[in-house]
């Protein structure tokens, strides 16, 4: 009699089924093949992005930027530099034209008195003045009027009995001379020269001695 509680063995139904439980079921290599590119892709796009050619382009594409705002800046650097020297030249013109004017304007107050002194020797009453008294009042206003004139910085050409100079005078006649002491001296002074501060108002007219 067969014992009840003993371990039958197994049919080979279950054999098989215990079999194929056991076993992996791997996919196909078509679907292996997808993963592994899935996982490669990216690597292969990291690999890409540090090649040669694509860190080139992207040095050049930044060295570009770099020397767009360099010129930017210096063109806005260059734009206010010539608004700045043309309100400085236009003000340094206005200065000038100003002190220029100021200038005029302090010669003019001076002569003004001389104007008011000859203004009163013309309405002098000639039957109680005497002709020294006038000469007198001319004598004085003709110094005052020198006085100023120097103030201003004007000095007077004189060459009388002097050597000629053509730089300050004009020569407008020659006088014959048959001493060679008198040779290129002034003559005769038939107007006076002037000059303002080292500048030629106007030359002195002479005559001047020739010899021969």
């Amino acid at each position: 009699m067969m014992d009840p509680l003993k371990d039958e063995e197994p049919t080979g139904l279950e054999e098989s089924i215990v079999e194929d439980s056991s076993e992996s079921y791997p996919t196909s290599d078509g679907e292996e093949s997808v993963v592994a590119q899935e996982d490669q892709e990216p690597e292969e796009a990291d690999k890409n992005s540090d090649t040669p050619e694509g860190v080139e382009e992207e040095a050049e594409n930044s060295g570009v930027s770099d020397l767009r705002d360099e010129f930017d800046e210096l063109n806005d650097r260059h734009l206010r530099l010539v608004a700045e020297f043309n309100n400085f030249r236009r003000r340094t013109e206005q200065e000038r034209l100003g002190a220029w004017s100021r200038a005029q304007a302090d010669v003019v107050g001076k002569f003004l008195d001389v104007l008011d002194d000859l203004s009163r020797v013309a309405e002098l009453d000639l039957n109680n003045a005497t002709v020294e008294g006038i000469m007198e009042g001319v004598d004085l206003v003709e110094k005052k009027f020198i006085r100023m004139l120097e103030d201003s910085g004007v000095e007077v050409i004189d060459p009388a009995d002097g050597l000629f100079n053509p730089e300050q005078m004009e020569a407008v006649m020659r006088v014959p001379t048959e001493s060679e002491d008198q040779d290129d001296l002034v003559a005769q002074v038939f107007q006076k020269g002037y000059s303002l501060k080292g500048v030629l108002v106007r030359p002195a007219r002479v005559s001047v001695y020739k010899n021969g």
